[in-house]
């Protein structure tokens, strides 16, 4: 997954011979680390009836290995003040720590243990089936949160990425141990397994230490490659989720740019004036100006094939429809006038400070190298992301804008409405 993939200066690379990768960043001045064991496996990978397997697997890794319990694990870390967490996205997987340099080789050791040697045993399967269970009634209740799934499934339909990476009650009830534990094996390879060190790390240190912790790990591929195009405009072009809510959260929006795609540079700067901040148009129109929002915001999602771009609104029922015009009004202003030159100056300052800021943290550098390594997107220099952001022009911006804002758009709502409510606007 990682083909292509430029090193930047500062960075080192090197491949281990069962085809893992381990790429590190040497920071100097700080005294921590951050480590992040990236696999190229995501909720996107998945077909009925393993929705949800990726995202409960991540979750049962630390539930007990041969050489440690669950607590152990747990305690590892916590022992000399470092933190371990993992997440789950629609095309990778991340486990990773943050800790004194001096303990690198506990994080590296007991992630390594993890990805290699858990047991899922078949109690711990029940007991976490029941956790992840509450996490998708806890996403449920949140429908600031639900509202964005819902936009997904109206764009994507029945393609995986339309689809919850927490699965479904249904299909989380019904998903044996043994399919977990067969979906770990089968996906799991050694040529998607990236370990990703940021901070202060020696690099050849760092090698001999992931080959001792994943050396073993037999080579292997994926036995399955996801062919699935996703589809380039909605499916749907209105999806209303009643619930008892006191505002009512929309989301607009409709086709947007695949991750690698050139224009994704003029695509940051014309969300960061449209919806990326406090001086941003839609913050300034629909809460400061009319007062019909306290969160407004614009955002992209970007996929290996697909993307989309939206609008995210929470309001009161009774102005949804009126918002809707509001938000849509602004979009059309931004696609056909364009943004002055006083805006592009703004948005571009915004950015290039905001991502100098962001990665002078390891955790922020470390992700940046693991995604890229996963995702087989340029790992870019600083200087070289300051630059493509200066270079942006308005006209390229308007060329995007176009694209973004121009093509069918869906409405996703979550709240106490029905589909005749917006029926008007959809």
């Amino acid at each position: 997954m990682a083909e292509g993939v430029r090193i930047p200066d500062g960075v080192r690379l090197t491949t281990l011979p069962n085809g893992i990768r381990v790429v590190s960043e040497h920071m100097p001045g700080v005294r921590s680390i951050s480590v992040g064991f990236w696999v190229g496996v995501g909720s996107r990978h998945e077909q009925p009836p393993l929705e949800g397997a990726t995202h409960f697997l991540e979750h049962l890794l630390f539930k007990g290995t041969g050489r440690r319990s669950a607590l152990e694990i747990a305690q590892v870390l916590d022992a000399v003040g470092g933190d371990m967490n993992a997440f789950t996205t629609k095309e990778y997987t991340a486990y990773y720590a943050r800790c004194l340099d001096r303990d690198l080789v506990r994080a590296v050791d007991v992630l390594g243990d993890m990805l290699t040697s858990s047991v899922i045993e078949p109690h711990e399967v029940e007991n976490e089936r029941d956790v992840v269970l509450e996490e998708i009634r806890m996403h449920l209740d949140a429908p600031d949160d639900l509202v964005h799934s819902e936009f997904a499934q109206a764009f994507y339909g029945d393609h995986p990425l339309g689809k919850e990476i927490l699965g479904s009650e249904a299909s989380m009830t019904a998903m044996s141990r043994d399919e977990v534990a067969g979906w770990w094996s089968a996906r799991y390879t050694t040529d998607v397994i990236t370990v990703a060190v940021a901070g202060n790390v020696v690099h050849d240190d760092l090698v001999k230490l992931v080959d001792e912790a994943l050396g073993a790990y037999e080579p292997g591929f994926q036995s399955e490659v996801e062919t699935i195009q996703p589809t380039a405009s909605p499916t749907e072009p209105l999806r209303v989720h009643r619930r008892p809510t006191e505002q009512a959260h929309l989301v607009l929006g409709g086709s947007g740019l695949p991750r690698g795609d050139d224009r994704r540079w003029a695509m940051s700067v014309l969300n960061q004036a449209l919806g990326g901040g406090m001086a941003s148009r839609l913050f300034q129109e629909v809460r400061e100006r009319r007062g019909l929002a306290y969160s407004v915001y614009s955002y992209p999602a970007m996929y290996a094939d697909s993307g989309t771009y939206a609008v995210y609104v929470g309001t009161a029922p009774g102005k949804a429809a009126e918002t809707v015009e509001v938000v849509r009004a602004e979009l059309e202003k931004m696609r056909t006038g364009g943004m002055s030159a006083e805006e592009l100056v703004q948005a571009k300052g915004y950015l290039t400070g905001s991502t100098i800021l962001a990665l002078e943290d390891t955790s922020s550098r470390m992700t940046r190298m693991g995604r890229a390594m996963t995702t087989g997107t340029p790992l870019l220099g600083l200087d070289e992301i300051m630059a493509a952001i200066e270079a942006v022009t308005a006209d390229e911006v308007a060329e995007v804008a176009d694209v973004l804002l121009g093509g069918p758009q869906t409405i996703a709502a979550v709240g106490p409405l029905d589909a005749d409510d917006l029926a008007a606007v959809a």
